[in-house]
């Protein structure tokens, strides 16, 4: 039997909660196989920000760099689509260069944007969601579901007629744009990119041992001087607490502390709360959006579990 040859070139996509061992995993890939880094992170973009984002230390970097961190000052904003064009070059300069795209990072919406595209839907408008929400406060969300219905049926189908949210940002976009949201969707899956995608997930078997870990992680953070980074930060950078870097798990908590919003004796648990949050929304990402292949990081043998997974994505290719 004739081994089916991959039409484009393979990239992997390590991806998992946080504190489930993603960097350790990719870095021993690394060791194995001929591949080059890149980091799907939407904290790690950020210069400066070294502690409480958990990047590679100096070391790591050195032996196996990562492409896609420290990109932007914690003054800007960095955006799923800007990542895309960043990551798309990053892989076509590896692939050129005869080595294998690993992604590896938590931020699920980065990925989503990899395997599904982006579709370019018009900005949320505040006076189009107030004369929604004013005709549905007088004839009901059924009957704008039964609206959406007869301007966009594949949208309308797939929605409850009590799911307010989706309803109205489905009808948004038609108002604004004239075009479905269906068909913006379509649009955006057919720019996808021209790789054989490996999804690798690491998943925890229990729960509790990732809250530990996460637990662990986050007290060496602050005995790392995670407070003195963020008051370097402030003192380097003009920034406020509603910047996307200032919004990132840990550094809100400490922010907030600093500040006098919130008490120092509740900072660590704050910390630790908001990254088992975090946690909790990948998991759900990976299990019911981006469904990629599944390890169990707490194995014994996962490391080895996925090497011989990705080996055998080679010698397909080389068949």
């Amino acid at each position: 039997m004739v081994s089916e040859i991959p039409a484009h070139p393979p990239a992997i996509l390590l991806m998992g909660p946080t504190a489930s061992g993603k960097t350790e995993v990719a870095i021993e890939l690394a060791r194995r196989f001929p591949v080059e880094l890149i980091s799907v992170d939407s904290a790690q973009v950020f210069r400066d920000m070294t502690i409480g984002t958990a990047k590679p230390d100096a070391a790591t970097l050195r032996d196996f760099p990562h492409h896609l961190i420290d990109l932007i000052s914690p003054e800007e904003a960095y955006s799923a689509a800007r990542f895309r064009s960043d990551a798309l070059e990053a892989m076509a300069e590896i692939t050129a260069r005869g080595k294998i795209p690993l992604l590896v990072g938590g931020t699920m919406l980065y990925f989503k944007s990899l395997l599904d595209g982006l579709a370019e839907l018009p900005q949320a408008c505040p006076e189009t969601r107030a004369g929604i929400d004013a005709q549905a406060s007088a004839e009901g969300w059924p009957a704008l579901h039964a609206e959406l219905a007869r301007v966009d049926p594949e949208t309308a189908a797939r929605l409850h007629p009590g799911d307010a949210q989706r309803i109205q940002r489905a009808l948004e976009v038609f108002r604004r744009s004239g075009q479905t949201m269906s068909s913006l969707l379509a649009a955006g899956r057919t720019q996808l990119p021209h790789y054989e995608f490996l999804p690798l997930g690491l998943l925890p078997s229990e729960r509790s041992v990732l809250h530990a870990r996460i637990a662990g992680r986050y007290d060496a953070m602050l005995a790392a001087g995670l407070e003195g980074e963020v008051e370097m930060l402030r003192a380097k950078y003009r920034l406020h607490c509603g910047l996307p870097s200032m919004r990132c798990v840990g550094y809100r908590q400490i922010w907030a502390v600093q500040d006098g919003l919130a008490p120092r004796a509740e900072m660590r648990e704050r910390g630790i709360y908001a990254t088992r949050q975090l946690a909790k929304r990948q998991i759900t990402w990976l299990s019911n959006t981006l469904k990629p292949e599944i390890f169990d990081c707490l194995a014994p043998d996962h490391l080895e579990k996925i090497a011989h997974r990705v080996d055998s994505l080679l010698v397909q290719g080389d068949s």
